[in-house]
C-alpha cells in the first residue's frame, strides 16, 4: 500500500521537475537548511539519507553543480543541507513533509597564568575527599569536543605522555588529508574532523582557500582546544610576554576537533553538520567559540544542535560574543546552553608613552617584542591633518610624506587593532598609541603589533588628543614593562563582552557567567603570526588573545572537570554549579567592576558572577532541569507546534498542559523579572541537595529599594543526598516608588548553610506602566 508520505513525495518530485526548464545556474545557488518531520518518511526508503536524496535527485542531475545533497543529519537535527535556488527552496517549503526551509546563516570566530588565578594549582581541597590526582584519574574518561577552526596536532599542548589508551566507548576519527595524517591524533588528541560544503558553497563551489583538512591555518582552533584541555606545557610565552607553565582546565582529559570554520567565516550548515558528528562520535563537553546574533531558538542552529547534545547529556558551552558593552548584545541565549562572557586576570603587559613637554608619562598595554624605539622621543601626529579616517588608520588612509618617521595616534574601532599598527608601519611610522573611544572605555586588550604600539583607555586618550592638538611640537617616546602579576583590581568585566538583556527571552536572564578571556596565553597555529595578518611572519608556539572565544573554552574545561567528579550530574546540574558558586567580588573585595566606564558591573554583564571552580566541585545545593522541563518552556513561548518540532526530536511532546506559567518559569539558577501590566511576578524554584546530609539553609535577599521580595519558606532542611525542596518568591513592584532611571535595577537571591552559599542573581525591568 502506497503511504500519504509516498504520494507527498511524488507530488514533490512534479514540482521540481515542474522547475527544471527554468532552474538558475549554479552560481545563483545557496545552501539552505531543510528541517523534516521525519515522522513522514515513506516506507520504502530504508534510511533518512535515502529519503533526501530521492527527493533532491532530480536537481542534483539537472546542473553541472556538485551534489545538491551537502550533509544528512542524524543526531543534531532531522533534516539535511542542500544546494538550491529560492525557487527550489519555496517548493520545498509547500511540502507537508518540510517543517523549515533555512537559507544558511553565517556566523564568526568570537575572538599561563588562568588555572593559578582560578584555583585549579591547589593540590588539595579541589574535589573534596580527594586528591588531585583522583581528579586527574577521572578526567581521563572526559571528552571535551571543540567546534572552530581546526587544530595544529604537533603542539606541544597536544602531548599525550601518561595517558591511558582512548576509552573504548569513543567513536570519532581522525581524518586524513594531505597535510594532515591520520597518525597526528593520540591519546589526547583523539579526533579530527572538518566540514567545509557550507563554505564552498557559499563561494561558488571554489576551493576553500586554505588545504581542505583539520589541520589549522589561523590559531583559533589550537588556541581554544588547549585552553579547554592542553597539557602541561613548561616554559611557554609569547615572544617572552606571559612566561610560565602553560595548561588547559582538564589537564588529563581528551579533546576532538571538529573544523567548521574557515576564513571567510562559520556557515551553518558546517557548524551543524560538526555537532551532529560530535554528538555520534560520543563527547561529553562540545564547545563552541562562535556566534551569528539572536533569532528564535528554531531558527539557531547552534540552538538546536545543543538542544539535541542536551538530550544525551553533553554539555555545551557557547561564547556570549563581542559587542560589549552595547546593551542587548549577546548571542546563544538558549537556557539549555551555557553562555560565557570575559573577564580580566590579575596578569596585565604595561607599557608606557611618555609625551614631551611637562605632559608627563601615560600607562597603557602592549605585548610588543621586537627593537624598540631608544631613549629620544620622536614626532607625534594625528593620522592625518584633515581626514577623519586617518584618526582610525584605516588601510590606505596615511599619507607616508605626513606619518613617515613619527609615532601616530589612532582611534580605536571599525578595523582590527593590529591591522592599525600595520597601516602605521606601512606608511613609515615608527610607532603607534591607540587610544580608546567611548565605545570602548577604558578597557585595554594588549596585542603584539607589528611596531612599538601602546594601547591606552579613553581618558588618557582624550588626553592625549588634546596634547597633540594644543602642543606647538608634539613628541612621545614608547616604552615597555614586560609581565606584571597580581594586578589589582581583579578580575574585571570586559568591556568588548556582550551584554544582556536577552532579548530571545527576556525572562532569562544572561549571561550565565564570565571567566578568563582577556589576554590568554595558549597554543597557536605553527603558521600564522601571533597578530593573524598575512603580512606576520613571525611564528610562535603560543599566542596571547582576548575574546569571550577565550573565555568559553575555560568553561567547557572546568564542566570536564565537573563531570569527571559528578559523572551523574545533567548538563543542567554543572551549570548550576557554575552559577551559583560565582563570585561578584574582586580581589579588594569591591564589586566586579566593568571596564567599560569603571562603574560597578551588574548581571546583564557578568551573569551569575566569575566562575570559581573550587567552590563548583561541592554547591550544595543545585537547581536541575529535565528535557521534559525544557520542553515545557518551548510551549511557554506560543511556539507554533512545527516550531517546537524543529528543536525537540521526540514526536510525542504535548503542549495541551501549560506547565509552566511563562518562561520565567523554568528551574533557571537565576531570575529576569520584568514589571509590566502587573506589578506581581510570581516563580517557583526546586532545589536538589547534593551536598552534606541534615542541613539546613536560610534565605537572603538582596533588592533595590523600589522592590519587595518575600520568598516562602524562608528556612530548608535538607535530610539527605538528592532530596528536593521547593520554595516560592515573589516580586513586587512598590506602588508609588518609580522605577530606577534605566527602568533596570538588579538584586539576588541566596540561601546559605554553614558550608555553602547557593546565590541566584535576580534582574529587574519596567516594560510599561503597572497595575496590580
Amino acid at each position: 500500500m502506497v503511504s500519504v508520505a509516498a504520494t507527498e513525495i511524488c507530488f514533490l518530485f512534479l514540482l521540481l521537475l515542474a522547475l527544471l526548464p527554468h532552474t538558475s545556474t549554479a552560481d545563483e545557488r545557496k545552501t539552505y537548511i531543510v528541517h523534516m518531520n521525519n515522522n513522514l518518511r515513506p516506507s520504502t526508503y530504508s534510511t533518512h539519507h535515502d529519503w533526501y536524496s530521492a527527493s533532491l535527485r532530480s536537481l542534483s542531475l539537472s546542473s553541472d553543480a556538485s551534489p545538491s545533497l551537502l550533509y544528512t543529519y542524524t543526531d543534531a537535527y532531522h533534516g539535511f543541507a542542500a544546494s538550491l535556488t529560492p525557487a527550489e527552496a519555496q517548493t520545498l517549503r509547500r511540502s507537508n513533509s518540510v517543517l523549515g526551509v533555512y537559507e544558511d546563516t553565517l556566523y564568526s570566530l568570537h575572538t599561563t597564568r588562568t588555572p593559578e588565578f582560578l584555583g585549579l594549582e591547589h593540590s588539595e581541597g579541589l574535589w573534596a575527599g580527594h586528591s588531585t590526582q583522583d581528579l586527574n584519574a577521572a578526567s581521563q574518561d572526559v571528552i571535551i569536543g571543540v567546534l572552530d577552526t581546526g587544530v595544529w596536532p604537533e603542539s606541544s599542548s597536544f602531548d599525550d605522555s601518561g595517558l591511558p589508551p582512548v576509552p573504548t566507548r569513543w567513536r570519532g576519527e581522525c581524518e586524513s588529508a594531505a597535510d594532515f595524517s591520520k597518525s597526528a591524533c593520540n591519546k589526547k588528541l583523539v579526533g579530527a574532523r572538518r566540514f567545509s560544503k557550507g563554505y564552498k558553497m557559499a563561494s561558488g563551489m571554489k576551493e576553500v582557500g586554505e588545504a581542505d583538512s583539520p589541520r589549522d591555518y589561523d590559531g583559533h582552533g589550537t588556541h581554544t582546544a588547549s585552553t579547554a584541555a592542553g597539557s602541561q606545557v613548561r616554559n611557554a610565552s609569547l615572544l617572552g610576554y606571559a612566561r610560565g607553565t602553560a595548561r588547559g582546565m582538564a589537564t588529563m582529559a581528551r579533546v576532538s576537533c571538529y573544523k567548521v570554520c574557515w576564513k571567510a567565516g562559520c556557515f551553518g550548515a558546517d557548524i551543524l553538520a560538526g555537532m551532529d558528528a560530535a554528538i555520534r562520535d560520543g563527547v561529553d563537553v562540545m564547545s563552541l567559540s562562535l556566534g551569528g546574533g539572536s533569532a528564535p531558538y528554531y531558527r539557531d542552529t547552534v540552538a538546536i544542535g545543543a538542544f539535541a547534545a542536551m538530550e544525551r547529556g553533553i554539555f555545551v558551552s557557547c561564547s556570549a560574543g563581542n559587542s560589549g558593552p552595547s546593551r542587548a548584545s549577546l548571542a546563544n541565549t538558549a537556557p539549555w546552553i551555557m553562555t560565557v562572557g570575559a573577564g580580566t586576570l590579575d596578569r596585565d603587559f604595561p607599557a608606557y608613552a611618555a609625551l614631551g613637554g611637562k605632559t608627563g608619562r601615560f600607562t597603557g598595554v602592549s605585548l610588543y617584542s621586537g627593537k624598540g624605539m631608544g631613549d629620544r622621543p620622536v614626532a607625534l601626529v594625528r593620522g592625518n591633518k584633515n581626514n577623519s579616517s586617518g584618526d582610525l588608520c584605516l588601510p590606505d588612509s596615511l599619507d607616508p610624506d605626513w606619518v613617515r618617521g613619527k609615532v601616530v595616534l589612532c582611534n580605536r574601532g571599525v578595523n582590527a587593532r593590529v591591522e592599525k599598527g600595520a597601516v602605521v608601519k606601512k606608511a613609515g611610522g615608527v610607532g603607534m598609541i591607540l587610544a580608546n573611544t567611548a565605545a570602548n572605555g577604558e578597557e585595554l586588550v594588549a596585542d603584539s603589533h607589528l611596531l612599538p604600539a601602546v594601547a591606552v583607555g579613553m581618558k588618557v586618550g582624550d588626553k592625549i588628543r588634546e596634547y597633540v592638538k594644543t602642543e606647538v611640537n608634539p613628541s612621545a617616546l614608547l616604552s615597555f614593562g614586560g609581565t606584571v602579576l597580581n594586578v589589582r583590581p581583579s578580575p574585571v568585566v570586559a568591556a568588548f563582552s556582550s551584554r544582556g538583556p536577552n532579548t530571545v527571552t527576556e525572562q532569562i536572564l544572561k549571561p550565565d557567567v564570565v571567566g578568563p578571556g582577556v589576554n590568554i596565553l595558549a597554543s597557536w597555529s605553527a603558521v600564522a603570526g601571533p597578530t593573524g595578518l598575512d603580512i606576520d611572519t613571525r611564528k610562535t608556539q603560543f599566542n596571547v588573545m582576548s575574546g569571550t572565544s577565550m573565555s568559553c573554552p575555560h568553561i567547557s574545561g572546568l564542566a570536564a572537570l565537573l563531570k569527571a567528579a559528578h559523572p551523574d550530574w545533567s548538563p543542567s546540574v554543572i551549570k548550576s554549579a557554575l552559577m551559583t558558586t560565582a563570585y561578584t567580588h574582586d580581589n579588594t573585595r569591591s564589586p566586579l567592576r566593568d571596564a567599560a566606564d569603571n562603574t560597578p558591573s551588574t548581571p546583564w554583564a557578568h551573569g551569575a558572577g566569575y566562575v570559581n571552580p573550587l567552590k563548583a566541585m561541592s554547591p550544595g545545593l543545585i537547581y536541575d532541569a529535565s528535557v521534559d522541563d525544557y520542553v515545557a518552556f518551548l510551549c511557554s513561548l506560543d511556539y507554533g507546534v512545527e516550531h517546537i518540532q524543529m528543536i525537540v526530536k521526540n514526536p510525542n511532546f504535548n503542549c495541551s498542559r501549560k506547565l509552566l506559567s511563562g518562561p520565567g518559569g523554568l528551574n533557571y539558577p537565576s531570575f529576569s523579572v520584568l514589571f509590566g501590566k502587573s506589578s506581581v511576578v510570581r516563580y517557583e524554584r526546586e532545589l536538589t541537595n547534593v551536598g552534606p546530609i541534615r542541613t539546613s539553609y536560610v534565605v537572603t535577599v538582596d533588592a533595590p529599594p523600589m522592590v519587595g521580595v518575600k520568598v516562602r519558606p524562608t528556612r530548608l532542611l535538607f535530610r539527605s543526598v538528592g532530596e528536593k525542596k521547593k520554595y516560592t518568591v515573589t516580586f513586587v513592584a512598590k506602588q508609588g516608588e518609580a522605577p530606577p532611571p534605566k527602568k533596570a535595577a538588579f538584586g539576588s537571591v541566596m540561601w546559605s548553610s554553614r558550608q555553602n552559599q547557593v546565590r541566584s542573581p535576580v534582574s529587574f525591568m519596567w516594560t510599561e506602566t503597572e497595575s496590580t
